[in-house]
């Protein structure tokens, strides 16, 4: 069982649940300083920070399993001599799996929660067309890729319709089994080392752009590399925080 969640740290909470919900998202978890919420292909995870803090505006890198033990063991035995480690940890939170790439990124790996009928499934009530992608800037992007690789995220095609047009090794996309997209992306100065936010839309983008607009988000349609996309405005940026770029959404590659 794999599937994507990362973490993003905000001051405004309230804001971002505002947009995820008017994004199709369903909220699920709801608690002081933590939120999550189901997209159609992975989960999101709101954390409070305070305002102008360092944290503010941040996104990290992480991912949901099963059985933390197993899913050690099998990064373990998938990785080799390859550098990639998997180690059963105690976080803040409680159990967690801590994954380190060879350049020294880590990441969590958490448990996740069975549905009421005992399916990894997510929310049912979730716009299905809305993906959660969350992006790795790395260092040395030949090593994430084996990483992710490693943890048992499936490469997508190269070529297909929303796929990277970069070089391989410098931009490539992954699937998680029980939903959602890992991008990494190669990282250099301030940027190396860190993790962003994004989501694709398999549906309609114009009529999206067209709900968020009506629902009062600031949106913009672009295209880059032939790929069509939305520029949402952050709700970040109206909050002084340290990392208030747009939030993309592009249209999901075309499934054979």
């Amino acid at each position: 069982m794999l599937r994507v969640r990362p973490i993003h740290f905000t001051s405004r909470l309230d804001q971002w649940e505002r947009l995820l919900i008017d994004l199709g998202l369903v909220k699920t978890v709801d608690e002081a300083t933590w939120r999550e919420f189901d997209a159609g292909g992975g989960r999101l995870a709101l954390h409070f920070a305070e305002a102008g803090s360092a944290k503010d505006g941040s996104t990290s890198f992480g991912v949901e399993v099963g059985d933390l033990a197993e899913f050690a063991r099998r990064t373990t035995e998938a990785a080799g001599d390859g550098g990639t480690t998997a180690e059963v940890i105690e976080a803040d939170h409680g159990s967690s799996c801590r994954v380190t790439a060879p350049d020294g990124f880590a990441f969590l790996a958490d448990p996740a929660v069975r549905a009421t009928d005992g399916s990894w499934a997510g929310s049912p009530e979730a716009e299905p067309d809305l993906t959660v992608v969350e992006i790795w800037f790395a260092a040395d992007p030949t090593a994430a890729t084996r990483t992710l690789r490693d943890i048992g995220a499936r490469p997508r095609v190269p070529g297909a319709p929303g796929a990277p047009a970069a070089d391989p090794g410098e931009s490539e996309t992954f699937t998680a089994k029980n939903g959602g997209v890992l991008m990494v992306g190669a990282g250099t100065g301030p940027a190396a080392g860190s993790a962003g936010l994004a989501f694709e839309y398999a549906g309609d983008l114009v009529a999206l752009r067209a709900r968020l607009a009506e629902a009062g988000h600031e949106v913009a349609a672009v295209e880059d590399a032939a790929v069509p996309l939305l520029h949402v405005a952050n709700p970040d940026a109206d909050g002084g925080a340290a990392h208030p770029h747009a939030l993309w959404i592009s249209a999901a590659p075309e499934t054979s």
